[in-house]
């Protein structure tokens, strides 16, 4: 599955241990927005660590799980990634 993963995190040491723990399961794209090609076993994996790191109260992650039809309307101006897998090309 495609994941796009954006976070707003108050506290800057919560902030770069999220982003640490987001390199290991997808691409920065912006500051704090990571795209990730998982199975459900790694979403719901990452989506845990993510979980015990945040400050429920002040933080906020959002997951965005995007079908192949969508990814494949994914449209990017400026500076851009393409992430490339079996199934999904990113452009």
């Amino acid at each position: 599955m495609f994941v796009v993963v954006a976070y707003d995190i108050v506290d800057d040491r919560k902030r770069l241990r999220v982003a640490k723990l987001m390199k290991s399961y997808g691409v920065r794209v912006q500051k704090s927005v990571f795209e990730c090609i998982l199975d459900d076993r790694r979403y719901l994996k990452m989506k845990e660590q993510v979980e015990k790191l945040i400050d429920w109260e002040d933080d906020g992650v959002r997951y965005y799980i995007l079908c192949a039809g969508c990814v494949k309307n994914i449209d990017t101006s400026g500076v851009g990634v393409i992430m490339e897998d079996e199934d999904v090309i990113v452009v």
